[in-house]
């Protein structure tokens, strides 16, 4: 099956357009729609938008590439993403992320065999200052211990 929005998606597509008096500026909104719509950016995702919005599918894979909240692959119900960038990792991050690890048991880049926890690591989040932290899907969780980190997988994981 081809790859499109539905009704509800097309329709929230028109309302993004028409905010942008140029088109281009529109291309993170509508990828962040595809994204809800299809749950991560693959590339036949990818090739569907730059069609429907009429630009070189370079533009928007260079988009989708680039920013670490496009997912080119799917994803777990609860997206782990720990910054290891310096500030966070001189806080303690590589504990998070062990915990995390030993916990799920799954290591870096992966997702729990039951879809729920997909664990990576990310650059920066740009909270250094609550360092060390997380982002769990939309969500920041900052000043992490190893144990708040636990007790924060285990609320998930009964949701």
């Amino acid at each position: 099956m081809a790859v499109q929005f539905s009704k509800t998606a097309l329709e929230e597509y028109e309302r993004i357009l028409a905010k942008y008096p140029i088109k281009r500026a529109a291309i993170m909104p509508v990828l962040w729609l595809a994204q809800k719509e299809f749950g991560h950016l693959s590339a036949e995702v990818q090739q569907y938008v730059a069609e429907r919005m009429g630009f070189p599918i370079a533009w928007v894979s260079g988009l989708a590439s680039f920013y670490t909240m496009f997912y080119k692959k799917p994803v777990g119900k609860h997206h782990l993403q720990v910054c290891t960038n310096v500030s966070c990792m001189l806080r303690g991050s590589e504990e998070i992320v062990r915990s995390i690890e030993q916990r799920l048991s799954i290591g870096l880049g992966q997702t729990t065999p039951d879809g729920r926890f997909t664990l990576d690591e990310v650059e920066c989040l740009a909270s250094c200052g609550t360092a060390p932290m997380m982002q769990v899907n939309e969500e920041y969780h900052e000043n992490l211990t190893p144990q708040t980190t636990l007790d924060l997988i285990e609320r998930l994981t009964r949701e």
